[in-house]
């Protein structure tokens, strides 16, 4: 699964449990950072636990596709946060 948050930053992990205010458990997570001026930085975190409030979106990663994809050679502006 792929979690944006709020703030703008994008977590990769296999879900392992969501409640009913969209509280999710991500195992095997790490975080991918992007920049504009330096390649893509992936940070392990192991379990990892994001707070339903601060989910922006949810998707499916097709392993496959992302396999292909070198994403330590992308830049990218990164994402910004939303603002209610």
């Amino acid at each position: 699964m792929s979690v944006v948050t709020n703030d703008g930053k994008n977590y990769i992990g296999v879900l392992k449990g969501l409640d009913q205010t969209t509280n999710i458990i991500l195992s095997e997570c790490y975080e991918r950072v992007f920049s504009e001026i330096e390649d893509c930085e992936i940070f392990p975190l192991g379990l990892f636990i994001i707070r339903g409030d601060n989910v922006a979106v949810i998707g499916e990663v097709d392993d496959d596709k992302s396999a292909q994809v070198s994403f330590e050679s992308i830049r990218a502006a990164p994402l910004k946060p939303i603002v209610h």
